[in-house]
């Protein structure tokens, strides 16, 4: 960690921002990046003086919120063809499609909110919600507000930590520990309804056939 904190610490501003907003970007589509840690980290660099507070915090924002509109806008491009008539089409049946298109008419904006805050589904919600159809004016909302509920409480987290930045992170590897439960319990749920909907299309299409 000394390592990394002395690293981005060299970076002249402009660049520091640029690494931690691609940090906070790629989070998007590989969940396995440690964003929250780097940008606590950066927060904390800029309470050093290398940087300013907000601009991290514009950039992590924006370059987050920008990522997860772009994986948004591939899954409304290219989502529905690929669960209907490609391999997609072996994950959700044509009635899991209706069903999650009816979700996110009527949750879209909630579960995108709340979504922003689970690690795992953070990536995932965005994508969904374009395989699903919704609207710009539906996604942009939720997603912006709450990257910069979560991002902006990381920032000042890691810019007040002054000499304890590793019991913040502690604290935050507390926090994300719970987040990861309630997202793998979660996950569980949504496997057990997937798998019951599946059996279920499964049923009536023989029931069809025969």
């Amino acid at each position: 960690m000394e390592q990394t904190i002395a690293f981005l610490s060299d970076l002249p501003p402009l660049l520091l921002y640029v690494v931690l907003g691609v940090g906070a970007a790629v989070e998007n589509v590989l969940p396995v990046v440690p964003a929250d840690t780097i940008i606590v980290t950066g927060g904390f660099i800029a309470g050093l003086g290398a940087g300013g507070a907000i601009p991290v915090f514009l950039a992590v924002w924006g370059f987050n919120v920008a990522g997860a509109l772009a994986v948004y806008a591939v899954g409304r491009r290219y989502g529905p063809e690929f669960f209907t008539s490609g391999r997609g089409r072996h994950l959700l049946a044509e009635r899991q499609m209706r069903r999650l298109e009816a979700f996110y008419a009527r949750w879209g904006v909630a579960a995108i909110f709340a979504g922003r805050f689970l690690p795992g589904f953070r990536a995932l919600v965005p994508v969904f919600a374009g395989v699903a159809g919704v609207g710009w004016g539906r996604v942009i909302p939720p997603l912006a507000v709450a990257s910069a509920i979560w991002y902006g409480a990381l920032v000042r987290l890691g810019h007040l930590a002054g000499d304890n930045l590793d019991a913040v992170k502690e604290t935050m590897s507390r926090a994300n520990r719970g987040l990861l439960a309630a997202s793998a319990a979660l996950a569980i749920v949504l496997v057990a309804v997937w798998w019951r909907a599946r059996r279920r299309a499964a049923r009536g299409d023989r029931t069809g056939a025969a």
